[in-house]
C-alpha cells in the first residue's frame, strides 16, 4: 500500500501497547565498555551478538500472552528474536489496568528493564529512562520521534503507530442501506438510526463497562476534529472555552456530542453497564454491532475474532473541515529502557527494541502505522483513508518551555484528556441515557474546569 502519511513532529499522550516487569536482573558475560549503545549504532545480527542477558518487560497486551490469541503472540515474536539473538531472553509480565499500575510500578522502581512509558512529565524522563539518541538522529530512524523527547534527547520508541477512526461492519452498513461513508456527525447519527431501524445490530457499541475503552474518544480532538497539527499541544493550551459549540460540526464539542446523541437516542447497547470488551470482538465480526469508536490498533483484533474478517472496515471520524477529512495519527505506547538497569541489560534492551521496530512486523500485524522511518508498508486497515483522500495529522510538539503544560492543565482540570480520562466520557453516556444533564451543561462544566486550570497556571489566552 502506498505511503499515506508524512509524519511531522509528534506529541501525544497515548493510550494502547507493551512491556516491563519486576526487577532488572544483572546478567551478561561481555566486558563492560562503560558505554550504552545508541539506537542508530546497532546493526541487527552483528551488533551485540556476544551479549547474554535476561530482560524483564512490562506490557498491557495481556491478550498477546495467551496461546489462544488470534494474532501473533509474544511467544512467537520472541522465538523469532532468539533466532538472531539466542542469548538474550525476554520475560514478559502483562498488566490489565496498565495506565495506572505501570505508573505506580515506575515510581516504585519495581519494573524491570523495558516498559511502555506511562503518562509522566517529560522533565522526569531522564530520571527513569535511557536516551535512544539525540532527536536529529532519531528522526532519521523512526516516526513520531518527538513523542517522548526532552532537551534534545529521545527516551521512547513507539511499538506501533495508530490512526484514529471508526470500526464498522460493512455487511451491516449494506443491510441498512448505507452506501457512502458518513463525513459529518449528522450523517453518522442518521446512519446509526438506519442501522437500528433496518438491522438487528447494535448501532454504536460503547464498551462502557471496560472503562479504558471510553478514553478512546479523547484521541479525536486534535487532527480529526480540527485538521490542525498544532491544536493539541499549542492551540488548546491557550484557548478560552475549548469545549464550546463552534457551530460548524468541528472541534471537541462535535466529537463528544456524537456519543451523547447516540446514547440519548437509544442507538447504543440496551444496557451499557453490561458491555463486554472481549465479547464485542466476535460480535462485530458476526454483524451484531454496527460501529465502535476505537483506534486503528483494534482493526486486526476484530478481524481475527470470527469467520468474517473481510466484513470489518475502518473509516475516518465523521468530521469534515473545509471540504476535507483528517485523521489524528500518533504513536501507541512507547518502549522505555530503565536508566538503572545494568549496562549489559541496557544494551540488550536497546537491541531488542530496535529488532521489534525494524524486524518483527508487529506494527503491520496489528494494523498499525509502521515505525521505522523508511517503512511505508501500511496494512489494509487504512484502505478507506486512502480511497477518501483522508489526510493524517500528527501533533506538533509544544512550544519551548511548555513541554509539560498540557499535563499540568490536564491534572489541574481533572479532565485527563488522553491520559485515562475515562470517567468523564462515561458520564456523558450516563447523563444522556438518564436525562440528568444536557450536553451543553456538561461542556460548560468542562470549559470552567479548563479555564480555572489555565488561571492557576497563569496561561495566556490567545484564542
Amino acid at each position: 500500500m502506498k505511503k499515506l502519511l508524512k509524519i511531522a513532529a509528534v506529541v501525544t499522550a497515548a493510550a494502547s501497547l507493551m512491556m516491563v516487569t519486576s526487577c532488572s536482573k544483572k546478567s551478561g558475560s561481555e566486558k563492560s565498555s562503560g558505554k550504552v549503545l545508541q539506537y542508530a549504532e546497532i546493526e541487527l545480527g552483528k551488533t551485540g551478538t556476544d551479549i547474554s542477558a535476561t530482560l524483564k518487560l512490562l506490557s498491557h497486551r495481556t491478550d498477546m500472552l495467551q496461546d489462544s490469541y488470534t494474532g501473533v503472540t509474544f511467544k512467537k515474536y520472541l522465538e523469532e528474536f532468539n533466532k538472531l539473538y539466542p542469548n538474550i531472553k525476554v520475560e514478559i509480565e502483562g498488566i490489565t489496568d496498565y495506565a495506572s499500575i505501570a505508573l505506580l510500578r515506575l515510581q516504585g522502581g519495581d519494573w524491570g528493564d523495558i516498559m511502555m512509558i506511562p503518562a509522566i512529565d517529560k522533565k522526569e524522563l531522564a530520571n527513569y529512562f535511557v536516551s535512544f539518541g539525540d532527536l536529529s538522529t532519531m528522526e532519521k530512524q523512526i516516526k513520531f520521534a518527538t513523542n517522548w523527547e526532552y532537551d534534545g534527547q529521545v527516551y521512547g520508541v513507539p511499538s506501533t503507530g495508530n490512526a484514529q477512526g471508526v470500526l464498522y461492519n460493512k455487511k451491516v452498513f449494506k443491510q441498512a442501506g448505507i452506501n457512502t461513508l458518513p463525513k459529518s456527525t449528522d450523517e453518522f447519527i442518521a446512519d446509526l438510526k438506519l442501522i437500528r431501524e433496518k438491522t438487528n445490530a447494535i448501532p454504536l457499541y460503547t464498551n462502557y463497562a471496560a472503562g479504558w475503552t471510553m478514553g478512546a474518544w479523547d484521541a479525536y480532538l486534535g487532527g480529526s476534529a480540527t485538521g490542525d497539527a498544532d491544536y493539541m499541544n499549542n492551540v488548546l493550551l491557550h484557548t478560552k472555552n475549548p469545549f464550546k459549540n463552534y457551530n460548524d460540526g468541528t472541534h471537541a464539542y462535535a466529537v463528544y456530542k456524537v456519543l451523547y446523541d447516540a446514547a440519548a437516542n437509544k442507538l447504543i447497547e440496551d444496557d451499557y453497564t453490561t458491555t463486554d470488551w472481549e465479547g464485542c470482538k466476535g460480535m462485530i465480526n458476526r454483524g451484531e454491532i454496527g460501529t465502535m469508536v476505537l483506534g486503528s490498533w483494534a482493526f486486526t483484533q476484530m478481524q481475527g475474532a470470527g469467520p468474517n474478517p473481510d466484513d470489518i472496515g475502518y473509516m475516518s471520524f465523521p468530521i469534515t473541515i473545509n471540504g476535507k477529512q483528517y485523521a489524528s495519527a500518533g504513536p501507541d505506547y512507547c518502549f522505555g529502557i530503565n536508566s538503572k538497569a545494568s549496562e549489559t541489560n541496557k544494551n540488550a534492551a536497546m537491541i531488542f527494541v530496535k529488532w521489534f521496530t525494524e524486524k518483527s512486523g508487529f506494527a503491520f500485524n496489528e494494523g498499525g502505522i509502521p515505525i521505522a522511518a523508511n517503512d511505508d508498508n501500511y496494512p489494509a486497515a487504512y484502505a478507506a483513508f486512502s480511497e477518501n483522500n483522508v489526510e493524517f495529522v500528527s501533533d506538533n510538539p509544544a512550544a519551548a518551555g511548555e513541554s509539560d503544560l498540557f499535563n499540568e492543565l490536564n491534572s489541574e482540570s481533572e479532565l485527563n484528556i488522553n491520559a485515562g480520562g475515562n470517567l468523564k466520557v462515561q458520564q456523558i453516556i450516563e447523563h444522556a441515557v438518564n436525562g440528568t444533564k444536557t450536553f451543553d451543561a456538561i461542556m460548560d462544566e468542562w470549559n470552567l474546569a479548563w479555564s480555572d486550570a489555565q488561571s492557576s497556571a497563569n496561561v495566556q489566552i490567545k484564542y
